[in-house]
């Protein structure tokens, strides 16, 4: 079991809803996927250890959540700019997405 954070701790993380816009393999990493996202007031890049669950053909359209703002990272050459959740189960790993098409890109999740 992870330690317990205070609020104020988990309060400073941005959790959106963000669109993913494009999604292709990381040219020098079997296991990873860059995604191109919307978050409602930018677009960015985030990189994501889910090429042997997800297509890139599954993501793009997908309503995912991501952490916004979490300090860059460079993963193999490439720069991910924020983190998307996700939960495994057994061997599986299943991405959070947003259900209701109407949801706004962007929207924070509280």
């Amino acid at each position: 079991m992870a330690e317990p954070v205070s609020y104020e701790t988990f309060a400073k993380l941005e959790l959106r809803v963000a669109k993913v816009l494009e999604a292709r393999p990381h040219p020098n990493a079997d296991k990873l996927v860059l995604l191109q996202i919307d978050v409602g007031d930018q677009q960015k890049q985030i990189i994501a250890g889910i090429r042997q669950h997800y297509s890139p053909e599954q993501l793009v359209g997908k309503l995912i959540v991501v952490v916004n703002n979490l300090e860059p990272a460079l993963l193999r050459g490439e720069t991910s700019n924020g983190m998307l959740l996700a939960a495994t189960s057994g061997e599986k790993v299943i991405l959070l997405t947003v259900d209701d098409p109407e949801c706004t890109v962007g929207a924070k999740i509280k």
